[in-house]
Formats: structure tokens, sequence, C-alpha cells
């Protein structure tokens, strides 16, 4: 049975971007009404006030790789992750409806959008790519525009939404462009997104500035069998040279993941649980 209830989702962009898109495809069953921010310090603060009830935040992608802002921000918030999602990103190319390939003479996208489908304009050399904030926020302004010529390049969420003709589909030169995104909330003794039974987490913790000391608690991990998908480290400021680690495990056996929580607690500092979820699926 479907719940009724309607998730509050707040993500950076506007309708029809992919964190439109990867808040709906983790939420299948609710109605998401959306929160859009400007920026990523926004989605938490919509989170923080009482505006959304969840945010939808990128973290990597496989050709960009990390957003380390955003991990900053996720670490000082003392906001919990309780689910991830991959969705792959596929590029269009989008225009008023009835144009073809030779009326197009500009298009708008974001930075990452260009560079993802650069090779597929080389043989136009006559059309100018221009750097705009958003893919869905590009559609948007060629459909509100209504002037022939223009195209954006963006998600096919985008095209349906402000009525584009797709002109050409997966532009893209990376075929496995895959961006990771974390579902995010505010603890407030509720825990309404709690997971009963996870099996990945994400950590994060400081090490003393000595020799050995990462080996040691990867050592420990693979004592107790708990798998590494990734490790992360960003600087701290202020303290040259040092920094904070943020790994993502997953685990067969929730007591052995326990276990080897409590085996690492001397050896890190500042030691924290963002979250334990269940390991997100790859969305085609």
């Amino acid at each position: 049975m479907k719940d009724t209830k309607t998730i509050r989702a707040a993500i950076q962009g506007i309708a029809g971007s992919f964190h439109d898109q990867a808040a709906r495809e983790y939420f299948p069953d609710r109605d998401v009404e959306l929160i859009p921010c400007d920026a990523f310090e926004d989605l938490f603060n919509a989170v923080r006030t009482g505006q959304a009830d969840v945010a939808a935040m990128a973290i990597e992608n496989t050709v960009a790789g990390s957003l380390l802002p955003n991990y900053a921000l996720l670490r000082s918030s003392g906001f919990t992750i309780f689910g991830e999602i991959f969705l792959r990103i596929s590029q269009h190319l989008m225009a008023l409806p009835g144009q073809t390939m030779e009326d197009i003479t500009e298009v708008y996208s974001h930075y990452m959008a260009i560079a993802q489908t650069r090779n597929f304009f080389r043989p136009y050399p006559g059309i100018r790519l221009i750097e705009a904030d958003d893919t869905a926020a590009s559609a948007k302004r060629v459909a509100e525009k209504g002037q022939a010529g223009l195209a954006a390049i963006a998600g096919e969420r985008a095209a349906e939404m402000y009525g584009l003709e797709i002109l050409a589909r997966e532009i893209e030169t990376n075929k496995r462009n895959f961006t990771r995104f974390l579902m995010i909330y505010k603890p407030n003794g509720i825990q309404p997104f709690k997971v009963d039974q996870p099996d990945k987490s994400s950590l994060s913790f400081t090490l003393p500035h000595e020799t050995g000391s990462l080996s040691q608690v990867l050592s420990i991990f693979s004592f107790y069998r708990i798998s590494l998908t990734k490790i992360q480290s960003i600087p701290i400021i202020g303290q040259e040279w040092e920094y904070h680690f943020l790994i993502d495990l997953t685990f067969d056996d929730p007591i052995r993941y326990r276990q080897a929580l409590d085996a690492i607690r001397p050896l890190t500092h500042e030691l924290t649980i963002l979250g334990e979820y269940i390991q997100g699926n790859h969305i085609q």
C-alpha cells in the first residue's frame, strides 16, 4: 500500500534536475514535494529549519570524483545518512519542438555536462557551448526564451517538464557515468528513517600523526572481514598535513561490524558514525 504522507525533499537545483530524479527514485511509492535550493549549504539549512524532511545530495561521481565540500558539510552538520542511490547520468540535447541539429547555434548547460559531452559537438563547430549553473535550469531557460537556435543539455525529465524535444539522446562520452546521491536527515529522537538491518555504513575519524596509524585501522577491518568500498581524506583546517578520514564499509554480519568499531575506537579520534543504511541500487 502506498504511504500517503508526502516527503519534503531538499535538493540542489530545480525541478527536472538529476537531484530531483534521485529523490523520486529513492521514494518511488511516496509523493515527493521538492524544496529547491541554490547551494548545498541551503539544502542543509532547509532540513535544519524544518522546511524539508530529508535532503538528496550528490557526494561522488564516477567521472568527476568526490565532492569534497559536501563531505565537509555532512561532517559538520550532525545529520545522518539513511540511504543512497546511484543514478546513471544520461545527458540529452534538447530544444524547442520542430528544430534540427542544423538549426542550433547555442547550447547551455552546467560545465560538467558540457565537459562530458564535448566530443559529441566536435562535428558541429558552429555551435557555441555556454556554461550555466544547472542542467535543468538551462532547459527551463531555453523553454522560456522561446527562441529558435537555442538548446540545452539536461536529463530526460527536464525535457518532459519544460516541453522541449530531444534532438539527440545519451550524448555523453562515458556511458558508465554514475553519480552517488546520499539521502540524509536531521536526527530528532523520532528516527523516522532509521534502517533496521543495514549492511553499509559511513564513518568519520581522525588519526594520530604517527607512522602506521591508518594501516592499523585497515588491518582491523580486514580481520573482521569488513569490506571498504571507499576511503577519502579531507584536510583539517588550521592543522597542516592532518586529515579527517571518511570511509564506507559493507558488512554481512552486524555483530562483527560492531566488534570492528569497538576495536578501532581506541586507535582513532572523533570517531563518528555518519550513517548506517542499506546499499543503494544503480538506476539506469
